[in-house]
């Protein structure tokens, strides 16, 4: 008779901490991901007057953002330790990529405001947004893809698995949505000319995302087997059906209000775009942790650990809820030069 205490939790656990790692992805993704697309729109800015409000729409909101991506490494670590070893050695180059970029930024947003000759970190500042966003894209490619390990849950596969068209057209396209959020949210924070240039940007990033989403959802059942096994089991089906009707109506929704010129309702869309392709996302690969083999209770820490971490987090996320609000609350209301 098994008198560990803790034993009922070890099915229970293991999908908290999946949700719970879900919602801080989402954050990043979501908050950081304006971020990383006015980045990459500030290469497009046709003055230095224009690029500095939107250095300004940053200003006081990018270090929050990417708190969360500290906080989802971490919580990784702790949950489902086989499963960060097997995916960053899987995604080291990604990973790479992602975090010179993010140096990048970081370097060149602080050393361009005290620079008379801006134009070196203008670029940096550009590039190292664009690079960021690749390597995201490219991790999420591969885990959406599949990752090679032998029986322990180890990584097996060869320092270039990464690198495959299916990963290309994924971070393709997150780019593309990250430069649509980064459009919807300067439309929110800017005004005249530079709006009216957003709203155009905009309506450009809506329809390439769309495209890559469509490309996305049409070849993955084709050409990887685990994904069409996945997704053609009910009841997993008919939400696999759902969503791409969903998608098409938020999709409808963001370009008549767009259309309309509307300055809020575009960014409400695009959020509940990334949220519905998150949701489907995590479909997708639940109650795998390491697709296409590894799941959730395989990979888990001791229940112990996860309940001590539980406690901490519990703590946590509303404090940086709190934070987050508070901080885009103070500096709501429109950027000007």
């Amino acid at each position: 008779m098994d008198t560990n205490p803790l034993a009922p939790l070890q099915h229970f656990l293991p999908q908290v901490w999946f949700c719970i790692l879900g919602l801080f992805l989402f954050l990043y993704i979501l908050l950081d991901g304006f971020d990383l697309g006015i980045g990459i729109l500030s290469l497009t800015a046709s003055s230095e007057q224009r690029r500095n409000i939107l250095m300004t729409s940053l200003g006081n909101v990018w270090d929050a953002n990417e708190t969360w991506l500290v906080l989802m490494g971490g919580s990784l670590f702790g949950a489902f330790p086989l499963a960060y070893a097997t995916i960053l050695n899987a995604l080291y180059l990604p990973a790479v990529i992602m975090v010179v970029g993010l140096i990048l930024r970081a370097v060149s947003f602080e050393f361009r405001e005290n620079a008379n000759n801006k134009r070196v970190w203008n670029l940096t500042f550009g590039v190292g947004s664009f690079l960021a966003a690749l390597g995201q894209g490219f991790a999420v490619g591969t885990v959406f893809e599949g990752i090679n390990v032998d029986a322990a849950g180890n990584f097996a596969g060869s320092m270039w698995d990464w690198l495959t068209w299916h990963s290309v057209l994924v971070a393709l396209t997150l780019i593309q949505g990250y430069v649509l959020i980064g459009s919807t949210y300067l439309i929110y924070k800017t005004s005249g000319e530079l709006q009216n240039t957003h709203y155009k940007t905009a309506t450009i990033a809506t329809w390439t995302t769309l495209i890559g989403a469509i490309l996305i959802t049409i070849t993955a059942p084709i050409f990887h087997v685990q994904v069409r096994e996945q997704l053609f089991q009910p009841p997993l089906f008919y939400v696999f059906a759902a969503i791409p009707l969903l998608g098409v109506f938020l999709i409808a929704m963001l370009l008549r209000s767009l259309k309309r010129r509307e300055e809020s309702m575009p960014l409400v869309w695009t959020f509940l775009i990334f949220l519905m392709s998150f949701i489907g996302l995590g479909f997708v690969i639940f109650p795998n942790i390491i697709p296409p083999s590894v799941t959730i209770y395989e990979a888990s820490a001791a229940p112990s650990s996860q309940v001590f971490m539980l406690i901490f987090v519990a703590f946590l996320i509303p404090i940086m809820l709190a934070y987050n609000l508070y901080n885009y609350l103070v500096f709501r209301g429109k950027v000007v030069a």
